[in-house]
């Protein structure tokens, strides 16, 4: 499990107090660049099946979800979210309780992208989490493509 409070859960908040700058550093550049991977944290309710059932678990405590609110709020896009507004997919199962059969999963991989680029698709890889002897998580992916610029005054701002 995901253990809290201790050397654990410090460590999770110090490098996500790490990620902000680099991500906020990121940003300032300008340039295309997507930050992803397994960030062992679940935004919000609507990324797991079950919340009650997690509520003590390190992936659903305050500070790493205000930690992943705070990287998005300086403009990233959440490529999974942005291309399904409905029901989000799991990336991740369980292998007790025959979550994965159940799809009682929760999404804890993410793939944020720079305004520089544009999300043309994004989705989870259901099709290897369910072969023999997987990984617990599912692989995620996107299709971007260069954001469409337009002019504004005499500067060219990147449309968000």
């Amino acid at each position: 499990g995901n253990p809290l409070p201790g050397p654990k859960f410090d460590y999770k908040l110090r490098w996500f107090e790490r990620l902000k700058k680099r991500a906020a550093a990121l940003w300032a550049t300008g340039e295309p660049v997507v930050l992803m991977g397994d960030w062992n944290v679940v935004p919000t309710d609507a990324d797991i099946y079950k919340p009650d059932t997690w509520r003590d678990d390190a992936l659903l405590q305050p500070e790493p979800r205000a930690a992943f609110a705070d990287v998005l709020a300086q403009g990233w896009t959440d490529a999974i979210k942005a291309t399904h507004p409905g029901s989000l997919p799991f990336t991740f199962w369980d292998y007790r309780r025959r979550r994965w059969e159940r799809d009682a999963g929760l999404r804890i991989d993410h793939i944020l992208v720079s305004g520089a680029l544009e999300v043309v698709a994004a989705g989870v890889d259901k099709e290897e989490r369910g072969k023999e002897k997987p990984s617990d998580h599912a692989p995620v992916w996107a299709e971007l493509r260069p954001a469409k610029a337009k002019k504004v005054g005499r500067k060219t701002a990147v449309k968000r």
